[in-house]
């Protein structure tokens, strides 16, 4: 493991892939979705992001939205994608399975994660919607995967700090324990101090206006409680580059 705490930046463009690196990010989780909690990307924008960037991209593996329990459908695509990205030449897949009664689903977590080797692994927070956080922590140590992601099983990583340091008290140098969910500028100094933690996930986004000129704004894509066509949030450089050198002043 490193010495250096690190970032990781969730995005779901190439732009915010370009931000995150020139921003000093060590690696970015690539998805699209993200108003969803992040579903795969297209193999169109895995390619294109490696080749604009030169830190690690890891992708997530997660055919929809919604929960974690999949049909047979689902994880025969969660199969193929991994093989796909695979070949493209990504750092790591993000993956994260769950049984009905809200254990972690270890039999085809360990066939997706078999699938993706030598690539690294992240587990997702799937585990925050577990049903006992101590018990799915030593499934996923199990399974050898490098990192957790995790808001502490609510809904935002300040409201799960407690549990996030125990998981890191627990965890050792067994598996990284990476909080995300809601880390700012502001509260990352804070979740360094009560957590320990040594990477840290978060998105580092502002909104970017549309170029469009003409717009019809009473007509949207999507439902109207999306964000509008006019509209996008990207990764912010500065941002990152602010939370890197919070990183560096901890230490």
């Amino acid at each position: 493991m490193s010495d250096t705490p690190i970032l990781e930046i969730c995005i779901d463009s190439v732009a915010s892939a370009i931000a995150a690196e020139q921003g000093g990010a060590a690696r970015v989780e690539l998805c699209q979705n993200l108003f969803e909690g992040g579903t795969t990307p297209s193999l169109g924008t895995v390619y294109h992001s490696l080749q604009q960037v030169g830190i690690k991209v890891n992708v997530i593996i997660r055919p929809r939205g919604g929960d974690f329990l999949y049909s047979d459908d689902e994880f025969a695509v969660m199969q193929h994608d991994i093989v796909a990205l695979k070949e493209m030449g990504i750092n790591g897949v993000v993956i994260g399975l769950l049984n009905a009664d809200g254990t972690i689903d270890t039999g085809r977590s360990s066939q997706l994660i078999e699938l993706a080797r030598p690539l690294e692994v992240t587990y997702h927070r799937a585990f925050d919607v577990t049903a006992d956080p101590f018990r799915s922590l030593d499934d996923i140590i199990g399974l050898g995967v490098e990192r957790l992601l995790t808001s502490g099983q609510e809904p935002s990583v300040l409201e799960g700090v407690e549990l996030i340091a125990e998981l890191v008290r627990r965890a050792g140098d067994d598996i990284i324990i990476m909080p995300g969910a809601g880390i700012t500028e502001k509260n990352l100094p804070r979740i360094m101090r009560e957590t320990g933690a040594r990477e840290y996930h978060l998105t580092g986004s502002a909104p970017v206006l549309s170029k469009m000129e003409f717009r019809n704004e009473r007509c949207f894509m999507g439902k109207a409680l999306y964000p509008p066509e006019f509209s996008l949030k990207v990764t912010d450089a500065d941002k990152i580059r602010n939370c890197v050198q919070l990183l560096t002043d901890g230490e």
